[in-house]
């Protein structure tokens, strides 16, 4: 009798995503890790760039430091401004599939979605999102996390992630522009509160229990929640559970860059490599030009511009037509400005002839500027009253 071979056939991400936890197949995924910032010193991200190493023999780790000794790949480096040019360059030339990083400015639209493990049950939710932002309307970030959500959630396997809205200032209005996307065509699975008076706004129960795939909220609180969730254990200097606070998405980014806080320990460091590893692999750029596509048929520039109008109503700000200032390299930041503000801000150098740009820093919003420029700079938005 001929000898019968059964090819078994993982026909969803999930089960890939698992392959990819037990090491059992095929090309590895290369992921770089950078270990300059971290309060716990370079050797922590050692630990956890072996730990996932171990754990994943289908993660080939790259790691991107200065004072460090380890068995895996090492590209050296003497700052985190240069570990950042290594890592950026490696992601264009594809030869790294995703990288872990800190204290990594994104630019306005891009934001991370985080991932926990919720105390209540033990269960895997996303948090959406918790660094960068989305948009500097609170409203429109919301609605822009909740598809960044569903987009990650699908990368690493969730075929129709559930989706709640955390109850914060401006949920209700997120509601509704969810569902009118939802009535225009726009696939979205909205999950009930356990709470006995359900509806898809969540409570702090729902948080601890992770009701939703995917729970929507802005950055900001996002980013207490995953200190919470990862460091609740520990005593608060030490982030110990978890994945980290994951990649950086909006549409069109091209590229998948996941974020650690400087205090996560070597557990929270192997699990972001994994999490980094599974959304590589579930090919996440692709999956949120699909998400932001369908979701711009459904009406969201529409919805957009509808928020905005409303917030600009009755303004007597005039368009004055400033002109941008001849482009420099941003090597610079100032911190310490009001998101409301920021583009004002911006606005205000362009006026004195200095080249910025806006963006999200691991603490807030950031002016981008050449070094040259920013002692000129903070004197000027102090001027303003911006700082």
């Amino acid at each position: 009798m001929e000898d019968k071979i059964k090819f078994y056939i993982k026909e969803t991400l999930e089960e890939v995503a698992q392959a990819i936890e037990t090491g059992t197949f095929g090309k590895k995924t290369r992921v770089g890790i950078t270990t300059l910032g971290s309060e716990h010193g370079e050797m922590e991200i050692i630990r956890g760039a072996e730990l996932a190493s171990y754990r994943n023999s289908h993660i080939e780790v790259v790691v991107i430091g200065h004072n460090v000794t380890t068995e895996l790949e090492l590209i050296k480096v003497n700052s985190e401004e240069e570990a950042h040019e290594v890592m950026n360059r490696l992601l264009a030339e594809e030869k790294l599939d995703a990288a872990v990083t800190m204290h990594y400015n994104f630019p306005i639209g891009v934001s991370t979605v985080g991932r926990v493990i919720t105390p209540g049950r033990g269960t895997k939710m996303f948090i959406a999102n918790t660094t960068g932002t989305s948009h500097t309307n609170r409203a429109i970030s919301m609605i822009k996390n909740t598809i960044s959500g569903i987009a990650v959630a699908k990368a690493c396997g969730i075929k129709r992630p559930t989706v709640g809205i955390l109850n914060i200032d401006g949920a209700r209005q997120v509601e509704k522009s969810l569902r009118k996307l939802a009535e225009n065509g726009y696939d979205i699975e909205f999950v009930e509160s356990a709470r006995s008076d359900g509806g898809v706004v969540m409570r702090g129960n729902d948080l601890l229990i992770g009701v939703p795939n995917v729970m929507t909220m802005d950055s900001l609180t996002g980013n207490v929640m995953m200190k919470i969730f990862g460091a609740y254990g520990s005593g608060g200097d030490y982030e110990s559970i978890g994945y980290g606070y994951g990649p950086g998405v909006g549409e069109g980014y091209d590229k998948i860059v996941c974020i650690i806080s400087r205090a996560s320990g070597s557990n929270v460091i192997a699990g972001a490599i994994g999490y980094a590893a599974v959304c590589a692999y579930g090919n996440l750029t692709e999956k949120v030009d699909d998400e932001y596509y369908k979701a711009n048929l459904a009406g969201l520039k529409h919805t957009v511009e509808e928020i905005l109008a409303k917030d600009t109503k009755g303004s007597s700000k005039d368009d004055d037509g400033v002109k941008i200032p001849p482009a420099k390299p941003t090597s610079a930041d100032i911190s310490g400005i009001e998101i409301l503000e920021l583009d004002d801000a911006v606005e205000s150098l362009w006026k004195e002839d200095i080249y910025a740009t806006s963006g999200m820093g691991c603490t807030g919003p950031i002016v981008m500027l050449a070094e040259e420029d920013k002692e000129k700079a903070m004197e000027i938005l102090k001027e303003k009253g911006f700082l």
